[in-house]
């Protein structure tokens, strides 16, 4: 496991970001713990260990995870999506991904 992202401008973004996964999670009707909250959290970490992105983008990609585990998503999206965002070069690429895979229009 990766140490989460560091952003000495925002210290406490961590501990926002995964409360309000927890608080999410309970809005759409599957409340989780705090170890998959972490769990949820560390991935996006990891995802983008590679890049510096904003406490948005992380959010963002995060939320992403989240809606994937709640709505038990195929493995291979989910691969997909982490393969996808491992070859982002920047967060501009990261927020093109998300915004593709919420557009209900076919390409």
């Amino acid at each position: 496991m990766s140490k989460p992202l560091s952003h000495p401008e925002e210290p406490s973004f961590h501990s926002s970001i995964q409360e309000n996964l927890k608080q999410l999670s309970a809005q759409l009707g599957s409340p989780l713990d705090e170890l998959s909250v972490m769990e949820i959290y560390q991935n996006a970490c990891d995802l983008l260990s590679h890049l510096s992105p904003s406490p948005l983008t992380l959010a963002r990609v995060a939320g992403t995870l989240l809606v994937y585990r709640i709505q038990d998503t195929e493995l291979e999206e989910f691969n997909w999506f982490s393969t996808q965002m491992k070859q982002c070069l920047d967060e501009e690429e990261v927020e093109e991904l998300i915004e593709s895979i919420h557009r209900t229009d076919a390409l």
